[in-house]
Formats: C-alpha cells, structure tokens, sequence
C-alpha cells in the first residue's frame, strides 16, 4: 500500500546532501511530491523537507535513510504525512481564536486532533463541550499555581502540540523548558512592538499605521521565541481603540491558524534562535 510521507533534516551544509538524499529515496521506489531546502549562511545549517510517496513501511525506509544521515550527521526524522497532531488548547476569557481553532478543526481544514481545552476562568466551557471537547477549568491563585502547573504538565504529556489561544497567564520557566519547540503563543502585537497590556491602545496612542498579531514558540524568555508566522493591516488616523481590537482579533485568529498548521505538516524547522519556514 502507498502511504504519504515527510522527511525532515537539519544539518551542516555541504555538496552533496540534496542527491544524496534524493537518490535514497529515488532508490527506495519513493516518488517526491514536495521538496523544500533552505542553506543559511550565518550558521552553516542545511534545511531539507521532502514530501514523497512510497510502498515501504516506514521502518524500511528509515533503515535505507540511515547511511546517508550518519554521512551527514542529520538531525532527521520520517513522518508518516497523514499523522493529525494531538493538540492541546489554552484560552482563558477571550475566544475569537479558540472559536477559529475550533472551528477549522471540525471542518477539516486544520490537520490535528483537539485532545482537550485549558482554561483558567470557566467562560469558554460551554463552547468546547458544544463541540464535544473535553474543557479543563484549572483557576490560578498564588495558592494554587504549583498544582495547576503540574496539572496541566500532565495534560501536555499526552499532546503533540500545546496551543495557546489567548491564555492570559505567563508559564513558569520549568513548563516552558518541557514543552520547548511544541508550544505556540498568539502575541497580540507585530513582535517586538507593543509589549504587555492593551496592545491596541499603545498603538493608538502612537499614531500606528498598520498592526499586527506574532504567532511564536514559548521560551523561558517572555514573548521572546522563535517566530513563525506573523500578518499584518493597515490602520488609518480615524481608526479607534475599538476598530484596532476588532482588526487585531481577526489577524491573530488567522495567524494562530496559519502557524499551528504550518507546525502539524513539519514545515518549521528551529534554527537557534529562529525558524526556517517551508510555507
């Protein structure tokens, strides 16, 4: 049986990678449907996505690859392409994005599995369990962040990605660390601008020409991950605070979307600080 598969590999550039790596695949009766490399110059890396065809099992095909990943040393791995993520969602009052996420997923648009909703305030409960997702109401106080942390470390072991759609709540540094490179943030401004609170209103208040919404990993650096995928639109003088929020809430609706699917279809690739991006 043909089964649909993704290759990825990192590794340091070099001549040679791209037939090698072809002609491995070419020799193992894979037909290519997709390929993507990328060579960066300032860190000497070589980024390679291929999507191919084949009708070996996928153990088969990782015991062909083997050779030319240690003749390289690659950093690879084989996926099966018709793997749908599990996906863990946090949100806390606002749920433009959450609603998008959700609505995306139950029409097929957006390949993943929704495993289940975290919340610290209980708004959006009734929504989930409209859609028949499972809705984690887990309140933060002082007294409580240890447990709920831990909690919700327990509901990210069972996901392949955890999403946060608006969860208004700064992870600690040891939840950040285990869910590194599979953890996406919505940043509701054009990163690096407009930090903190009432994004829109900062803009305002300076008299911005267009805005815009960061989807981005999460690291122990606040808003400081690596980005990967941001939009933006233009905005004019007679623009209020209101219209800002209004116009903001559909980019970052749109870009969360974008991000996490780009992410489930192993298109984002880390490159220290940044991402290489197979769009």
């Amino acid at each position: 049986m043909t089964t649909r598969y993704i290759l990825t590999t990192i590794c340091h550039d070099a001549p040679g990678i791209s037939a090698a790596v072809t002609t491995c695949l070419a020799e193992a009766g894979g037909f290519i449907l997709e390929s993507q490399q990328h060579g960066d110059p300032d860190t000497g890396s070589f980024f390679l996505r291929i999507a191919f065809s084949a009708d070996l099992a996928k153990a088969e095909i990782e015991a062909r690859f083997a050779p030319v990943a240690d003749r390289f040393a690659m950093n690879w791995a084989i996926s099966d392409a018709d793997h749908r993520p599990k996906v863990l969602i946090g949100v806390s009052k606002f749920g433009h994005c959450l609603n998008d996420l959700l609505h995306r997923w139950r029409t097929g648009i957006l390949p993943v599995d929704i495993i289940g909703v975290f919340s610290n305030h209980d708004d959006m409960r009734s929504i989930c369990e409209w859609h028949g997702i499972a809705y984690h109401h887990l309140p933060v106080t002082a007294q409580t962040r240890a447990a709920q942390e831990a909690e919700l470390m327990r509901l990210g072991a069972d996901a392949d990605l955890v999403v946060l759609a608006r969860y208004m709540q700064i992870l600690s540094d040891e939840l950040s660390a285990a869910w590194s490179w599979r953890c996406i943030n919505i940043h509701h401004s054009f990163l690096p601008s407009f930090k903190g609170a009432k994004p829109y209103h900062q803009a305002y208040a300076r008299g911005v020409k267009i805005i815009g919404a960061t989807a981005h990993f999460v690291t122990t650096d606040l808003d400081e991950g690596p980005i990967i995928e941001q939009d933006v639109e233009r905005v004019s003088h007679a623009s209020s605070p209101d219209t800002l929020v209004r116009i903001g809430q559909d980019i970052e609706a749109r870009v969360l979307a974008r991000a996490v699917r780009l992410v489930a279809e192993k298109r984002v690739l880390p490159n220290a600080s940044k991402t290489v991006v197979f769009a």
